[in-house]
């Protein structure tokens, strides 16, 4: 159920972009303060992000408050913290369905909405989608303006700095606000800083500045010095001089929740030539007690009561897949000294939490640098080390070239451990894990495996780390089916599957954890049912033997059939020229939606009911 508008009067009254400029000035704290609780009480009830959202309030009011959007065009970097900006933008009666399948989208989506211009899942886009909209607006010539809202994290990418070396460098209209919320707002963003922000962004000051490089033009010398000078006097109140040296404006750092200093810095800025850096302070969970003192707990939420302080805890339903690959880590560096872990920002929602506290000098977070993560591992193993990248599969899919000629090329001793494989649920096609094996299995040298439950899971991250190579372990999100762990750890033997029940006519060949279904599919089905394990190296030999007493051989996996497990099988029957009745089962040729994993799995037809289905339809034909 939504919200009543009637208990936020003059939030009532910005509904669109249009409406929110007609409000004067003076009514814009007040608004704010209606739109930090709307969006605490609207996630509270449907949960979500949170923290991102609450310390970008002001920002938001103040962006559509001075830009004239959808025409002009503002680029959310990363999503999570655009929020408000659905709120503000047509979508507040809908906040309710976030996440939930067939509701809002989680992210910027420009289906969704005209005032989202980019899809925004992964991080690091913004600037680099900017700056093709203001080459495009400067093209156009009709006064288009375009602003990149970045945060201090997303920023630590490589083609965040790409794009800011490409803009300074061809000199577009645009500006760049770099939303910094790691530390508290400090002393030096108050009063004077907001007064130099005011200054600087000015047309006083930039026709001073622009005035000065002409006179000084016909003497290099001076200029130079000059410009050495500008750089130095503000290299001592403003941390901005990176940015100069990219070839931007830089402005800041000013208080990012102070909407006044905002608007008019804004303001301002709307009218400067080239490109602009505003470095805004604000602090995540803004408002909200709770998720200011721990906006990492309250960075995505459960539904919850914002008057108690503390989240519910979910129902324990055994260890989830990222809590068993960080207790075997923690288990295998205790035995192996050279036992390196690399993360690319997903420290929490990798499980490395307690591998980064008992071995901190072997832990290393690179970021959102998945590029860099890679080669990172590459150059340990180079020199000996045994390092493990754990990342989630869509963002794996950011260093696909590193992965290829970095590590596989050079049979370099590197384990992935992928999380998030397959059917991630609320965070939609941005975050599926759904191409993960149809990338990995063209790539020579690697070693694939899709675990059926947590101890192979175990026993796989084991069998990878002792390959000698590169070798891949891909699991799910969430938890298992409640197997038993065994602690003793035992090598799998390379590329060999196992049966798990004896049918006839027909056989399931399982590649993953959808095994619960894919058994009780098989029960229906009086099928065969394989756990095959391996992508690569393919068990040939036992594929090969069910051929004598079956007649239609099925393959289960959570990932494209386009290039899957499913297709190995196909390409390993058409090379022995077994013509053989093969069904694929996996995720269609499609962006997969949002939604809990069970409904997708159910839509898509990869549950018990699904799969049987599936069989009797393809005999039927």
């Amino acid at each position: 159920m939504s919200l009543n508008i009637a208990d936020y009067p003059t939030l009532a009254l910005a509904n669109l972009p249009d409406e929110l400029r007609s409000l004067p000035q003076e009514r814009l704290p007040a608004l704010c303060d209606e739109l930090r609780s709307y969006l605490l009480h609207s996630v509270s009830r449907s949960s979500g992000h949170l923290a991102s959202g609450l310390g970008v309030v002001e920002l938001t009011v103040a962006l559509h408050y001075v830009y004239n959007t959808p025409f002009d065009r503002l680029v959310w970097d990363v999503g999570h913290q655009a929020y408000p900006h659905k709120i503000l933008t047509g979508r507040r009666e809908r906040m309710n369905s976030i996440r939930q399948y067939q509701g809002l989208h989680p992210f910027p989506w420009r289906d969704e909405s005209e005032y989202d211009t980019l899809c925004v899942g992964h991080s690091s886009t913004s600037i680099g989608a900017a700056l093709g909209m203001a080459i495009a607006a400067a093209d156009e010539q009709q006064g288009r303006k375009v602003a990149a809202i970045i945060g201090d994290g997303a920023i630590t990418a490589g083609m965040a700095f790409e794009a800011l070396n490409h803009a300074g460098d061809i000199h577009k209209d645009m500006l760049v606000i770099l939303n910094d919320n790691e530390m508290s707002i400090s002393e030096n963003v108050g009063a004077l800083n907001n007064h130099l922000a005011r200054i600087m962004s000015g047309s006083l000051y930039s026709s001073l500045r622009e005035g000065g490089k002409k006179a000084l033009e016909i003497l290099p010398p001076l200029k130079e010095l000059a410009r050495r000078t500008e750089e130095h006097l503000k290299g001592m109140v403003i941390p901005g001089t990176l940015f100069e040296e990219f070839g931007f404006n830089y402005v800041g750092p000013i208080d990012g929740h102070d909407i006044h200093t905002l608007v008019e810095t804004l303001r301002n800025m709307r009218k400067l030539k080239g490109p602009q850096f505003l470095h805004i302070m604000t602090r995540k969970g803004k408002g909200y007690l709770p998720a200011e003192q721990d906006p990492i707990g309250y960075h995505g939420v459960p539904k919850f009561d914002p008057s108690d302080s503390v989240l519910p805890k979910a129902p324990s339903s055994g260890p989830s897949y990222s809590t068993i690959f960080g207790n075997w880590l923690c288990d295998m560096a205790r035995t192996c000294p050279q036992l390196m872990a690399i993360t690319p920002a997903m420290r929490e929602g990798s499980g490395l939490v307690r591998f980064s506290r008992e071995f901190p000098k072997r832990y290393f977070d690179v970021a959102i640098a998945e590029q860099h993560a890679v080669t990172l591992a590459a150059g340990m193993a180079i020199e000996g080390k045994k390092p493990v990248v754990a990342i989630y599969s869509t963002f794996l899919q950011r260093a696909y070239d590193q992965l290829i000629h970095d590590v596989a090329l050079q049979e370099l001793d590197v384990l992935f451990a992928i999380d998030r494989a397959g059917i991630v649920g609320a965070d939609g096609p941005t975050h599926q894990g759904a191409f993960d094996l149809s990338f990995m299995r063209t790539v020579p040298n690697m070693v694939i495996m899709t675990p059926a439950d947590e101890n192979e899971c175990r026993q796989m991250l084991y069998t990878g780390y002792q390959h000698q190579g590169p070798a891949a372990v891909r699991y799910p999100r969430g938890n298992g089916s409640g197997a038993e762990l065994q602690a003793t750890m035992t090598p799998l033997e390379l590329g060999k599957g196992r049966v798990i029940r004896t049918g006839s006519k027909i056989a399931i060949l399982n590649f993953g954890t959808l095994l619960v279904e894919a058994e009780a599919a098989a029960e229906q089905l009086d099928a065969t049912l394989v756990d095959m394990r391996f992508v690569k190296p393919l068990d040939e030999a036992l594929l090969l033997s069910l051929l004598a007493e079956h007649e239609l051989l099925v393959t289960v996996e959570e990932n494209a059939i386009m290039g899957g497990a499913g297709s190995a099988v196909v390409e390993c029957l058409m090379r022995h020229k077994k013509p053989v009745p093969v069904l694929n089962l996996g995720l269609p040729d499609i962006f997969v939606e949002q939604g809990n994993q069970q409904q997708i799995l159910a839509k898509l037809g990869l549950d018990a009911d699904g799969m049987v289905k599936s069989v009797r339809e393809y005999q039927v034909k």
